[in-house]
């Protein structure tokens, strides 16, 4: 697997990743299995006779083979480029739609039965399909602003910076900055003009020293001015 660094979006903003970054990909490209399994599970009835082949069904295969395929992408992009990031992440609307039509699949072939005399039963599972569905949807189109909450921004005009997705933003300009020392390998410790500190720490993030070393560059350039 390649663990070359990220591109930079422009040449003073990056997006910081965890250092366990690659870890996460290769978990959620397993945990896109699941949809996979209830597409195959969702056709073997029709490939076996047990169900007759429907527009429904139709439907489904056409999204099972494109989800199938976005998922050899993903895999691809993870082996070759495992920072790639996409505006909308297509795979998890595909796997949105998969649950989707199986959820009114399954509750279409309920809901006929109880019309053919079964009695009435509250059915869970496409209830969990749906909702499990939606929160694809929210991924697919927030999973590029979530990845890009952390950040390193050096600019003309002095720095801004948040290393956790859900952590505190520090951003300073040069007129508020006395003096800026590094801490410990990954950190660096920023005091103001009015005597408070800023503690930047990069410990958690792929490359961290390196990025590191960029933001106390960029302080100690502008500084000394």
């Amino acid at each position: 697997m390649n663990a070359a660094s990220p591109p930079p979006e422009s040449p003073d903003r990056t997006t910081l990743f965890h250092r366990r970054h690659l870890r996460r990909q290769v978990a959620k490209s397993v945990g896109h299995i699941g949809p996979a399994i209830v597409f195959v599970l969702a056709v073997v009835p029709v490939l076996s006779g047990a169900e007759a082949f429907t527009a429904l069904v139709g439907l489904e295969v056409v999204v099972g083979v494109v989800y199938l395929t976005l998922m050899v992408r993903e895999l691809r992009n993870l082996r070759h480029n495992p920072f790639h990031s996409e505006r909308v992440a297509w795979l998890e609307l595909a796997a949105a739609a998969i649950l989707l039509i199986e959820s009114y699949h399954i509750w279409h072939r309920h809901h006929a039965a109880e019309l053919a005399g079964a009695p009435a039963r509250f059915h869970a599972l496409p209830w969990v399909y749906a909702l499990v569905a939606v929160a694809y949807i929210v991924l697919a189109f927030r999973m590029r602003q979530l990845t890009g909450r952390t950040f390193l921004h050096l600019h003309a005009d002095g720095f801004a910076v948040r290393t956790g997705r859900f952590g505190k933003e520090h951003n300073l300009r040069w007129a508020d900055i006395a003096s800026a020392d590094p801490e410990g390998s990954t950190g660096v410790v920023v005091r103001r003009t009015d005597g408070q500190e800023h503690r930047i720490v990069f410990d958690s993030l792929h490359e961290g020293t390196v990025h590191r070393d960029r933001l106390l560059a960029h302080l100690r350039k502008s500084i000394s001015r």
